[in-house]
């Protein structure tokens, strides 16, 4: 604690601000555990770059942590580039101080004699990932917590090509922000390199959206949109880009369309939980929609709801908008002709479906850790090969390679494609979902998440995946297990032969089970959030789709005693 309090002190002196140190003055007098919590370590890194509690303290994003990492970036741009005018541009969402925190990083960017296009209102995240290279940018940065509760707010950086940062920058990037000290950071603006950019990149990125997510539907005429922001940036650029693509019925729920850093009609901003979206599938069912589309408060990942079987409203999972946005484009390509260069993408705890659709068309997915960033990383890798799509199973989903990042906004757009065309076919996205299951294998998948706050939960996921590790699952419902996939030391196992296989990937903590009959279950912690995440997947073959309840249920049945087995 005499490490942790003599942090918190160095913040008493005069380069930080009064508020600031008053603050931590009363916390050194009344709060020491809380002390503890802001000022145990610095805010780091994860696959999503850095995110946290706002507040003052190293753990937490405000001004300083945010001008320090900006100073770093600063100093490594200058380093890297030192005959470029250098640019970065900045945007930022609709949470609290994300307004005034990205001033605060166009501030201490142009200070450094870095020009800085700075968008003037609150924009989604895919449009800053396409702002990059539309305007030539060095790097780009949002300010975003993406689907975190209220109380937090986050910092992404993006390199040249439009994705976030990876090996060898980002290591690089870090190495130099730790170098620094808070009093390193230049505050004093040069304001003539601050110039506010709006519609002009608004239009450009609009036109590039419809461009590649506009299929040209039949029965759009007929078709009818239920969509909610959920009180985040896609009211900026969804309606809009639904609207130049032919969308007519496009009802948005006006209680959710304010943006709204309190997000205060949900209990999480978060289209991954059916309450997220319960509104806007409640006004479904009023008035007779066929889809339902959600976005996060970045607008980056997406839920869709769409009519069941039994004409109910039923959230899809990422991996099933994955799997039939993927068939959809694939068809399209083939329509064209296969050049025999095109390639999905994936991530390694998300649907082995992809690689089995991927097979069937004769094209390759790769298959990256979790995080948009290596997808995108994918695409620059891989110059002379054409990205088809590509997503992951927490509802994400990018649509070609004009944007760098999961891209709700063209994601919704191409979801509505498929979906009103389906219609005017006398099918259903539900029933194209399962016509899939019937062709590729029917995968199903289920995640359970577990949150462990603050410093003692940090270590209590290190021990949860440390357990997983040390005691070894040997059967799961009665399937042996084959392989055991450990990305902390890169190596496979056959545990049955002994067999060994290097796992070319960067190390990451991840382990994986898979087991004889291909279910696997892999554990991770988050990198943005402080939870344990247990994916599980399991197949079978669905023989027709008159078949697909029963089939469905015995895999529910499955994946429920997947739960129970391992104690989650």
């Amino acid at each position: 604690m005499d490490s942790i309090t003599a942090t918190a002190k160095s913040w008493l002196t005069d380069f930080f601000d009064t508020a600031t140190k008053k603050e931590i003055e009363n916390l050194i007098q009344t709060d020491t555990e809380e002390l503890k919590e802001r000022f145990y370590k610095d805010l780091e890194f994860g696959t999503g770059g850095m995110r946290g509690i706002m507040g003052v303290g190293t753990n937490r994003i405000n001004k300083y942590t945010l001008g320090k990492s900006t100073q770093g970036l600063s100093n490594y741009l200058n380093q890297t580039f030192p005959h470029d005018e250098l640019k970065v541009v900045i945007a930022y969402d609709c949470r609290h101080n994300s307004d005034s925190l990205s001033q605060v990083v166009a501030e201490v960017l142009s200070a450094n004699g870095i020009k800085v296009f700075r968008f003037s209102a609150l924009r989604t995240t895919p449009e800053l990932s396409f702002a990059v290279r539309h305007l030539n940018c060095h790097a780009g940065i949002v300010l975003t917590a993406s689907h975190n509760p209220p109380e937090y707010n986050g910092y992404k950086v993006y390199w040249g090509d439009g994705g976030q940062i990876v090996p060898p920058e980002d290591g690089e990037i870090i190495a130099e922000i730790d170098s620094l000290s808070f009093e390193d950071i230049k505050f004093t603006a040069n304001h003539n390199l601050i110039e506010s950019i709006d519609t002009e990149v608004d239009e450009a990125f609009f036109n590039e959206s419809v461009k590649n997510g506009n299929f040209d539907a039949d029965g759009k005429d007929n078709f009818k949109i239920v969509f909610t922001s959920i009180h985040g940036t896609s009211i900026t650029a969804i309606p809009e880009v639904l609207k130049r693509a032919g969308y007519k019925n496009v009802t948005v729920i006006q209680e959710q369309a304010e943006p709204d850093g309190n997000f205060p009609t949900v209990k999480s901003p978060n289209p991954e939980e059916p309450e997220a979206l319960a509104m806007a599938i409640a006004k479904a069912e009023e008035i007779d929609a066929d889809m339902v589309v959600g976005t996060d408060p970045d607008s980056d990942r997406l839920g869709i709801a769409v009519r069941n079987l039994e004409g109910e409203m039923e959230l899809l999972n990422g991996n099933q908008t994955m799997v039939l946005m993927t068939k959809f484009l694939l068809d399209q390509h083939k329509a064209k002709g296969l050049k025999g260069n095109e390639f999905i993408a994936s991530t390694i705890v998300s649907t082995p479906m992809m690689a089995q659709m991927a097979e069937a068309y004769g094209v390759e997915c790769k298959t990256s850790l979790t995080g948009f960033k290596w997808i995108g990383k994918m695409i620059k890798d891989f110059p002379a090969s054409t990205f088809v799509g590509g997503g992951e199973e927490s509802f994400g989903y990018m649509v070609g390679d004009f944007v760098r990042d999961k891209d709700a906004v063209t994601s919704t757009l191409l979801a509505c494609e498929i979906a009103a065309q389906a219609k005017a076919n006398g099918s259903s996205f539900y029933k194209d979902l399962i016509d899939c299951y019937v062709q590729f294998g029917f995968y199903k998948e289920k995640l359970i998440s577990i949150t462990k706050k603050g410093m003692s939960g940090a270590d209590e996921i290190k021990q949860m995946l440390k357990d997983f590790k040390e005691n070894p699952v040997e059967s799961v419902q009665g399937s042996k297990v084959l392989w055991i996939e450990d990305y902390n030391t890169s190596i496979s196992k056959n545990v049955q032969t002994g067999e060994e296989k290097s796992i070319d990937l960067p190390k990451s903590n991840v382990l994986i089970y898979e087991t004889e009959d291909g279910t696997r279950i892999a554990a991770r912690p988050s990198g943005t959030e402080p939870k344990v995440k247990f994916y599980m997947s399991t197949n079978t073959i669905l023989t027709k789709a008159e078949d697909f309840k029963s089939v469905n249920s015995q895999l529910d049945s499955k994946l429920e005693g997947i739960v129970a087995e391992l104690n989650l």
